[in-house]
């Protein structure tokens, strides 16, 4: 096993050191952030729903089981205070550091522009979108395409185009809520959910060894750290 310098390492004493080295790692994550919300304020490719179709687009539109919120609490803020706490017991500024940095913003930020870059250019539609689409339940339909012509709130109609992948199953372990809500498809989850193990292990790879590794208590830049 690697020698590992013992003592604290607080955010007092190696705070600023930590923070000039890790620089552009924070801008990045500030412009993946910037990014994410761009991505969500534009309009999703419209694809063509047609009136056979509607068959398997009629699921009710419900509520979420495990509330929006919930996710960012569920995967950003709730490690983060377990990361906390843990600091304040070992006195360890690296591994709180790369901890939210790595494990949690970094893999946090790149799966949600993938996602919601995969949902804007897919536009697939959701189980439920039969009712954002007529929500009074009298559906329309061009006479000669035979697609579909909404007359739904337009911000409702535009989240119903964004079901390919499962941005909850990427970040979350709310998977099989999803479905059981008729917001997405069983393919989306489990496509939301192999982006975010993928993206998620790769982040913490990049800042710590393996977790069973002889190494793997402590991030790699405290190896060589005096």
């Amino acid at each position: 096993m690697a020698d590992i310098p013992l003592g604290c390492y607080t955010i007092k004493s190696h705070g600023a050191q930590i923070a000039r080295l890790h620089m552009y790692d924070w801008i990045i994550l500030v412009l993946l952030a910037v990014i994410d919300g761009l991505l969500n304020i534009i309009e999703p490719f419209h694809r063509f729903v047609g009136k056979d179709m509607m068959t398997d687009l009629r699921y009710p539109l419900q509520g979420n089981t495990v509330p929006f919120w919930a996710v960012p609490v569920i995967g950003i803020v709730l490690p983060c205070a377990i990361f906390g706490g843990i600091y304040f017991k070992k006195k360890n500024f690296y591994d709180l550091h790369h901890g939210i940095l790595g494990s949690i913003l970094y893999s946090v930020l790149i799966t949600a522009v993938i996602t919601d870059a995969i949902k804007d250019g897919v536009g697939r539609p959701r189980p439920d979108f039969f009712w954002r689409c007529f929500p009074d339940g009298k559906d329309l339909y061009d006479n000669v395409t035979t697609g579909v012509l909404c007359h739904g709130e337009k911000s409702v109609i535009k989240e119903g185009h964004k079901s390919f992948p499962s941005g909850h199953a990427s970040s979350a372990l709310v998977a099989v809520s999803r479905v059981d809500d008729y917001w997405h498809h069983w393919q989306d989850v489990f496509a939301g959910a192999i982006i975010g193990l993928t993206v998620a292990s790769f982040c913490y790879l990049q800042f710590f060894p393996y977790p069973f590794d002889a190494d793997g208590a402590s991030p790699f830049y405290q190896f060589t750290s005096q």
